[in-house]
């Protein structure tokens, strides 16, 4: 699996703005220690989309990460967004 460099999002592969903020794949509460860089909206939509346990089973997969439906549909959505680009994110769903 080809990785991006530290200029680019982790998540959406855009490269990355001012802000900076630093993932776990795997949570921290699950054990992960690897940290990767990504857009505040990216860190935010991973949150809102998953749980710390749905992460800890394929957080460290981005391929799958990015294929499930929500992520999907998001990262077509910010593809064209300039790297800074900011908007609320949606509550997580039950």
């Amino acid at each position: 699996m080809e990785e991006p460099d530290q200029g680019t999002c982790w998540l959406c592969e855009r490269p990355l703005g001012r802000r900076v903020e630093w993932h776990h794949p795997v949570p921290k509460s699950r054990g992960g220690r690897v940290t990767e860089p990504l857009h505040p909206i990216c860190h935010r939509t991973l949150h809102v989309t998953f749980t710390n346990a749905e992460l800890a089973r394929f957080g460290a997969d981005r391929s799958r990460l990015r294929e499930h439906a929500a992520i999907a549909r998001f990262l077509k959505w910010i593809a064209k967004k300039p790297p800074d680009f900011h908007a609320p994110s949606a509550a997580r769903r039950r």
